[in-house]
């Protein structure tokens, strides 16, 4: 019994130490947090006004290091009280907090511009109805021709073929080492010169297919490359064909490792389906710049062209995720 006394004092000591610890962390969240607001933030407007005020200090102030001091300090404050908050919560309501918070924040920056909504939901379905469509499909038809030519590519650098390696190096060297809005000029312009002349959406569905094939040539031979010697082996004692072995053996369990990287690969082509829009298709981009240049109000078209663009890829991040969560169903059993 006599020992249990120091037990405890050690037990209570510790712990009063952790909640010190605690409350310095804190307190220099708080202290950097508020240098860094100071620094963005300007210090004039009605809120810095009120505030000098409230300390009685006169408009002198306006603009100041203190007054911007004291705008970012409340903030400063709010932003560790809302951390300590979230910490207490379940992780899947945390995320939810922190994303219906950073929506809030996002809605009353732009707010902030007095944007004309009427003139934004007049445009919007132009927007949705041609563009968007249009550069979905550009997209998925881009995205499907550059697999088929990564596979390829792939199985090239994988070859003992000395031309078949010489080809997919060069193709990949090439297409990977040159800008992509230089890629779309050279076939949408420079084929004409040599008597081939195509119409914008096929030159843009080349130059994307063409560039992100190449990329995606290194995915497909990664995530060949990772299946273990040991199923060539198997498929061989088996008297399967390489062939064979590659199509019915390899690939499946390949698909499973390109899917993620393949998936990223479509996000960002659905991005950069945007610079076919120099060739004048009537995509998302091209649409959202044309609208918004008629009454000079270009904010509203590319905040509404922006909003689209991450709402489409939300979506396929949702799909690219149960793709994944489906191939990946062998590995949990």
């Amino acid at each position: 019994m006599s020992r249990a006394v120091p037990v405890r004092a050690r037990a209570a000591g510790g712990f009063s130490g952790i909640l010190r610890r605690d409350a310095i962390r804190r307190a220099v969240a708080v202290l950097l947090l508020t240098g860094l607001g100071a620094s963005l933030v300007s210090g004039t407007g009605p809120l810095a006004e009120a505030l000098l005020a409230l300390f009685g200090l006169d408009q002198a102030w306006v603009g100041s290091w203190l007054a911007r001091l004291l705008l970012a300090l409340p903030l400063a404050v709010a932003l560790v009280l809302n951390s300590l908050f979230l910490a207490r919560l379940p992780r899947r309501l945390q995320i939810g907090i922190v994303w219906g918070e950073l929506l809030l924040l996002f809605a009353a920056f732009f707010l902030s511009f007095e944007l004309d909504f009427g003139f934004l939901w007049a445009r919007l379905p132009i927007l949705v109805g041609i563009g968007a469509t249009t550069t979905l499909y550009v997209s998925s038809i881009s995205i499907a021709v550059a697999s088929l030519i990564a596979l390829v590519a792939a199985l090239g650098r994988l070859s003992g073929n000395p031309t078949a390696f010489g080809l997919a190096t060069f193709y990949t060297s090439f297409f990977r080492g040159t800008p992509l809005l230089l890629q779309v000029y050279i076939i949408y312009l420079g084929l004409p010169q040599l008597g081939l002349t195509l119409a914008p959406v096929p030159s843009g569905v080349i130059a994307l297919s063409l560039c992100y094939g190449a990329y995606m040539a290194e995915i497909f031979r990664a995530g060949i490359e990772s299946i273990p010697r040991g199923q060539w082996e198997a498929g061989e004692a088996l008297g399967l064909t390489r062939r064979l072995i590659l199509r019915k053996i390899v690939l499946p369990q390949a698909i499973r490792v390109v899917i993620p990287p393949i998936g990223n690969q479509f996000i960002a082509m659905l991005k950069d389906s945007s610079l076919v829009s120099i060739l004048g298709v009537w995509e998302l981009m091209f649409l959202a710049r044309t609208q918004g240049r008629a009454e000079f109000r270009h904010f509203e078209m590319l905040i509404a062209a922006a909003l689209i663009y991450w709402f489409l890829s939300f979506v396929f991040e949702l799909a690219q995720a149960r793709i994944e969560r489906h191939f990946g169903r062998s590995d949990r059993r």
